[in-house]
Parts: C-alpha cells; structure tokens; sequence
C-alpha cells in the first residue's frame, strides 16, 4: 500500500485552492534519485507558476534508499512512498494521489524538460485525452544508446503500431499527458517498465484522441535503471500477449494451411521439385494442421477472455460472434470427424478386399487420424468459447 507524506501547496495554486481546483498534477515516479529529483520538481513547480496554472507536483517514491524523498519534499512535492519496486507500480500510486483535472508524467532523471508542461496542457485543452511527447528528432548527443535509438524503439514503436494502429511515433516516451478522467477506461495494471507500453495499447484499444508533438530528449544525470535486453522483452511479451490475432490466430492458420498444402500434395503422389513426397512429409503436413488448428483454438479463446473478462473492445471477435454460435461449432467439427471417420472407413474396406492381408495406406490412414482429431478439437474448442461467453450471458 502506498502511503502519502507530505502535502504542501504547490504550483501556481493559492494557498485557498481546494483539490477539485487543481488544473494540473505533474507526476514523477523516483528510485534513488537524489541527485536529480530536486531539479525535477523546482523546474515543474516553476513551468507551473510560469503559465499561471494551478497545480501540484507528487513524487512517487519507489522504496529508495537515499534521500530522494526528503529532497523532493524539500523542494516542494507532495510524495507518496510505493514500497513495491516497479515503473508501473509507482505511477499506479502516483495517479492514485494525484487531484488535478490533467496529469503530466515525467521521469525524474532530468532526460526531459519539464518546462514543456504548458504544451501539454494546450494539447488536452483543445481536446486530446492521451498527449505524447516524440524525442526521436530531438535526442542530445548522448542522451540515448545507438541501440536503443534505431533498433530498440523503432522496432517496438511499429510492431505497437502495426497491432493495435495507434499512430504513435515513439510510444515509449516517458513524457506524456493525460486526463486524470480517462484512468478508469485505461483500467492500467501492469508494474513494470512495460506500464509504458500497457497505456499506449489500451488508449488505442479505448478509441482516445490522441495527440503528439516533438519534445528534446536530454543526458540523464546519475546511472540509468533500465536493462536494454530484460526490459526490451518485457515490452514485446506485452505487446504479444495483447495481440492474440498476431500471438496465436495468425501464426495457426498459416501452420494449419501450410500442413494442408503439404499433407495433400504427399498424398495424392504429385511431383513437387522434381520429386515425390513420401510418409514422412505427410507425418510432418499432419503435425502442422494439428498444431496450427491448437493454436487457433486458444487464439479465439483468448480473445474471448480478454472482451469477457478484462473489458477488451474486439470489433472482429464481435462480429464472429455475431455470426457464428456453438451449433456451428459442433457441425463444424461433426463434419471433420466424419470426414476422417469415412476415411478410416475406405482403409478398412481396402483391407477386407485384400484378405486381411499387409496394407500399405499409412498415408492415408495418416490423414484419417489427422482429420478425427482436427475434428474433436472443433468439437471441444467450441464448448470451451461458450463456456467462456457464459459470463456474458450472465452479465
């Protein structure tokens, strides 16, 4: 649990201001930053006053063990000690704390110019619920590894893009806008580094107006906390598990119609590359369809979890579910296994008219089976969706 220490009155506020008056709560998440937080706050504090808007600055202590939070109560913030480590949990209490109508976050390593506040306060004036700041044009010499700057963050930046279409040239500037109103539509959870990442996706998912402008991107005083590689997966694992369509649904269909293509030119002997296909590139067709139609069951499941269980908007998932209900499920996989069934039938016939005799239909008893289980998994999958739309029913 977080816990709040000190609340003086800050910004361009009088002394009279009650809380719902507060325009603006700058917001900067600290761990052991002693050396710069006081900057921080002093240069907020003054773009606050600069610009005749009332406001606060809180301080989200992240259990650091210098004087970070003394020095930032010193130069007038309000702090709030989160004693769980994490980028996300500090921001989570931080906008927990926060009183005014519009929240500014910023990082507390004097990478950015808190001098750009009333930029943003503009932007969410005119209308933007989401305002991000883009450093990629405006980085100091030295302010950010060659990594980072053209490998990094662009190949992050635009798979988040490609996924959830938001627009965002660099979704993972620490400088950012928001209105404290939109929080409850964000429903943000993550505690980590990924926090970054998780309102980007879920302003996009939530249909935000989103603005972004250029801002500088600065040499941070003091030793950086972020692990290139850890954090670099952490955002890509989130972005995945996001996408189910890009995590599961896509990459299953492309591994079921690649094991089709492969399984029937095995079977029906065409010559491909100037030669026949045998037994074991059917075994490898029939490991493919399964596997691909797995992957496609729990992809659909998935994306029934999160419109069921964690709020997502899916307008494609809407409109397969509009379309499509368990007895379409059931005839589908009905249909598959008979499929597989009659094959299994054939192969049986072939052996009665041979005598009970050796048979040589591995290929197509191969297919057969392939065919009853891709059947059963139909069947199955689509008692696992209604289950999972129960709770829809219900609500």
């Amino acid at each position: 649990m977080s816990i709040l220490e000190h609340s003086p009155t800050t910004g361009g506020s009088p002394a009279g201001d009650s809380p719902d008056e507060l325009v603006v709560s700058v917001v900067i998440p600290c761990l052991n930053e002693e050396g710069n937080i006081e900057a921080c706050v002093t240069q907020a504090l003054e773009a606050l006053s600069t610009a005749g808007i009332s406001g606060e600055v809180v301080v989200a202590d992240n259990a650091s063990e210098d004087r970070s939070a003394e020095r930032a109560i010193a130069a007038g913030a309000r702090v709030v000690h989160e004693p769980r480590r994490g980028y996300g949990s500090a921001y989570l209490a931080g906008f927990a704390a926060a009183q005014g109508k519009y929240i500014v976050m910023g990082d507390a390593d004097l990478t950015y110019d808190f001098g750009e506040i009333p930029r943003f306060v503009a932007e969410l004036d005119a209308g933007a619920e989401l305002v991000m700041g883009n450093r990629m044009d405006n980085i100091q010499p030295g302010a950010m590894p060659w990594l980072h700057r053209y490998v990094g963050n662009p190949v992050l930046s635009g798979i988040l893009n490609g996924f959830f279409k938001t627009g965002i040239s660099d979704a993972h500037c620490g400088m950012r806008a928001l209105r404290r109103d939109v929080l409850p539509r964000l429903d943000l959870r993550t505690t980590g580094m990924e926090f970054a990442s998780e309102m980007v996706i879920r302003a996009g998912k939530e249909k935000l107006r989103i603005a972004e402008f250029p801002i500088d991107y600065h040499p941070r005083g003091g030793e950086s906390k972020l692990n290139t590689w850890r954090d670099g997966w952490r955002h890509l694992r989130f972005l995945l598990v996001h996408s189910p369509t890009h995590l599961f649904v896509l990459p299953g269909a492309i591994l079921s119609a690649l094991g089709l293509l492969i399984s029937l030119i095995s079977v029906s002997g065409i010559e491909v590359f100037g030669r026949q296909w045998q037994l074991h590139t059917t075994v490898a067709g029939s490991m493919l369809m399964i596997v691909g139609v797995q992957v496609v069951a729990l992809g659909l499941c998935a994306h029934a979890y999160g419109m069921y269980f964690m709020g997502e908007q899916d307008p494609w998932f809407d409109r397969m579910r509009a379309r499509f209900r368990l007895e379409h499920g059931l005839m589908l996989g009905a249909a598959i296994t008979v499929v597989g069934v009659v094959t299994g039938g054939v192969i049986f016939g072939i052996w009665i008219n041979s005598g009970f005799g050796s048979l040589s239909e591995e290929r197509l008893a191969i297919l057969s089976a392939t065919t009853v289980t891709i059947g059963l998994q139909t069947i199955f999958s689509s008692f696992l969706l209604s289950i999972l739309g129960l709770r829809r029913v219900g609500s």
